[in-house]
Protein backbone atom coordinates (compact mmCIF):
# COMPACT_ATOMS: atom_id res chain seq x y z
CA UNK A 1 0.00 0.00 0.00
CA UNK A 2 2.57 2.46 1.09
CA UNK A 3 4.15 2.90 -2.52
CA UNK A 4 0.86 2.83 -4.16
CA UNK A 5 -0.07 6.08 -1.74
CA UNK A 6 3.40 7.66 -1.97
CA UNK A 7 3.44 7.26 -5.77
CA UNK A 8 0.09 9.23 -5.76
CA UNK A 9 1.13 11.85 -3.45
CA UNK A 10 3.98 12.48 -6.05
CA UNK A 11 1.49 12.86 -9.00
CA UNK A 12 -0.36 15.41 -7.41
CA UNK A 13 2.45 17.23 -5.18
CA UNK A 14 1.60 21.15 -6.46
CA UNK A 15 -1.69 20.57 -7.04
CA UNK A 16 -3.78 23.97 -6.85
CA UNK A 17 -7.25 22.23 -5.99
CA UNK A 18 -6.41 18.50 -4.27
CA UNK A 19 -4.17 17.89 -1.36
CA UNK A 20 -3.42 14.16 -1.08
CA UNK A 21 -1.59 13.74 2.57
CA UNK A 22 -0.14 11.18 4.57
CA UNK A 23 -1.45 11.65 8.44
CA UNK A 24 0.63 9.78 11.46
CA UNK A 25 -2.22 8.66 13.34
CA UNK A 26 0.72 7.59 16.40
CA UNK A 27 2.33 11.09 16.75
CA UNK A 28 1.58 14.72 15.66
CA UNK A 29 -1.94 13.61 13.90
CA UNK A 30 -3.45 12.19 16.65
CA UNK A 31 -5.99 14.37 17.15
CA UNK A 32 -6.60 14.79 13.82
CA UNK A 33 -7.27 10.74 12.92
CA UNK A 34 -9.34 10.62 16.46
CA UNK A 35 -11.74 13.90 15.02
CA UNK A 36 -12.38 11.90 12.22
CA UNK A 37 -12.64 8.51 13.69
CA UNK A 38 -9.75 6.84 11.86
CA UNK A 39 -9.23 3.33 13.84
CA UNK A 40 -7.53 1.41 11.75
CA UNK A 41 -4.22 1.65 9.15
CA UNK A 42 -4.25 2.25 6.66
CA UNK A 43 -7.67 4.26 6.64
CA UNK A 44 -8.53 6.39 3.10
CA UNK A 45 -10.73 9.44 3.52
CA UNK A 46 -11.42 11.99 1.47
CA UNK A 47 -13.96 14.91 0.77
CA UNK A 48 -14.21 18.14 2.01
CA UNK A 49 -11.91 18.85 5.32
CA UNK A 50 -15.13 19.61 7.58
CA UNK A 51 -17.12 16.37 6.46
CA UNK A 52 -14.34 13.56 5.19
CA UNK A 53 -16.02 10.17 3.93
CA UNK A 54 -14.62 6.85 3.82
CA UNK A 55 -12.84 5.86 0.86
CA UNK A 56 -13.62 2.24 -0.28
CA UNK A 57 -12.22 1.35 -3.49
CA UNK A 58 -8.82 -0.29 -4.74
CA UNK A 59 -5.95 0.56 -2.75
CA UNK A 60 -3.26 -0.22 -6.18
CA UNK A 61 -2.00 2.89 -7.88
CA UNK A 62 -4.43 2.60 -10.83
CA UNK A 63 -7.10 2.49 -8.65
CA UNK A 64 -6.14 5.17 -6.59
CA UNK A 65 -5.50 7.65 -9.25
CA UNK A 66 -8.24 6.93 -11.19
CA UNK A 67 -10.53 8.21 -8.13
CA UNK A 68 -8.39 10.91 -7.15
CA UNK A 69 -8.77 12.38 -10.55
CA UNK A 70 -12.49 11.60 -10.68
CA UNK A 71 -13.49 12.83 -7.43
CA UNK A 72 -10.97 15.71 -5.82
CA UNK A 73 -10.87 19.17 -6.52
CA UNK A 74 -12.94 21.97 -5.85
CA UNK A 75 -16.53 20.94 -5.00
CA UNK A 76 -19.91 22.99 -4.72
CA UNK A 77 -19.86 24.74 -1.67
CA UNK A 78 -20.29 28.43 -0.01
CA UNK A 79 -17.35 30.90 -0.79
CA UNK A 80 -15.77 30.21 -4.29
CA UNK A 81 -16.87 27.57 -5.53
CA UNK A 82 -20.76 28.15 -4.92
CA UNK A 83 -20.45 28.57 -9.18
CA UNK A 84 -19.84 24.73 -9.09
CA UNK A 85 -23.13 24.19 -7.64
CA UNK A 86 -26.36 23.64 -9.48
CA UNK A 87 -28.87 26.91 -9.64
CA UNK A 88 -31.12 24.47 -7.40
CA UNK A 89 -28.31 23.57 -4.65
CA UNK A 90 -27.02 27.15 -4.95
CA UNK A 91 -30.77 29.00 -3.83
CA UNK A 92 -30.23 26.41 -0.82
CA UNK A 93 -26.77 27.16 -0.03
CA UNK A 94 -27.57 30.97 0.03
CA UNK A 95 -30.66 30.16 2.00
CA UNK A 96 -28.78 28.75 4.90
CA UNK A 97 -26.09 31.72 4.68
CA UNK A 98 -28.57 33.95 5.63
CA UNK A 99 -29.31 32.05 8.81
CA UNK A 100 -27.08 32.85 12.47
CA UNK A 101 -25.17 29.74 13.24
CA UNK A 102 -27.76 28.70 16.25
CA UNK A 103 -30.79 28.91 13.62
CA UNK A 104 -28.50 26.27 11.56
CA UNK A 105 -27.62 24.28 14.27
CA UNK A 106 -31.42 23.91 15.07
CA UNK A 107 -32.01 22.69 11.73
CA UNK A 108 -29.55 20.25 12.06
CA UNK A 109 -30.40 18.96 15.23
CA UNK A 110 -34.01 18.87 13.71
CA UNK A 111 -32.65 16.69 10.43
CA UNK A 112 -30.85 14.56 12.61
CA UNK A 113 -33.51 13.90 14.82
CA UNK A 114 -35.61 12.93 11.71
CA UNK A 115 -32.85 10.23 10.24
CA UNK A 116 -32.33 8.82 14.08
CA UNK A 117 -36.21 8.72 15.21
CA UNK A 118 -38.07 8.66 12.15
CA UNK A 119 -36.52 6.77 9.30
CA UNK A 120 -36.52 3.76 11.61
CA UNK A 121 -40.09 4.03 12.36
CA UNK A 122 -40.91 4.44 8.90
CA UNK A 123 -38.69 1.35 7.58
CA UNK A 124 -40.56 -0.85 9.96
CA UNK A 125 -43.74 0.61 8.93
CA UNK A 126 -43.05 -0.05 4.96
CA UNK A 127 -41.45 -3.94 6.50
CA UNK A 128 -44.88 -4.59 7.83
CA UNK A 129 -46.67 -3.27 4.83
CA UNK A 130 -44.89 -4.95 2.58
CA UNK A 131 -45.29 -7.91 4.63
CA UNK A 132 -49.23 -7.28 4.22
CA UNK A 133 -49.57 -6.65 0.71
CA UNK A 134 -47.32 -9.54 -0.40
CA UNK A 135 -49.07 -12.02 2.23
CA UNK A 136 -52.56 -10.86 0.83
CA UNK A 137 -53.58 -9.46 4.21
CA UNK A 138 -57.35 -9.49 4.71
CA UNK A 139 -59.42 -6.37 4.53
CA UNK A 140 -59.20 -4.71 7.77
CA UNK A 141 -57.03 -7.01 9.58
CA UNK A 142 -53.44 -6.76 10.90
CA UNK A 143 -51.05 -7.98 13.04
CA UNK A 144 -49.64 -4.99 15.28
Amino acid sequence: MKPAWDKLMGEFAGSPTSLIADVDCTEGGKDLCEKHGVQGFPTIKYGDPDELKDYEGGRDFEDLKKFAEENLGPQCGPGENIGLCSEKVKGKIEKYMAMSVDELQGKIDKAMEKVTVDVPLMNKAKAFVAKNEAGGAKEGKTDL
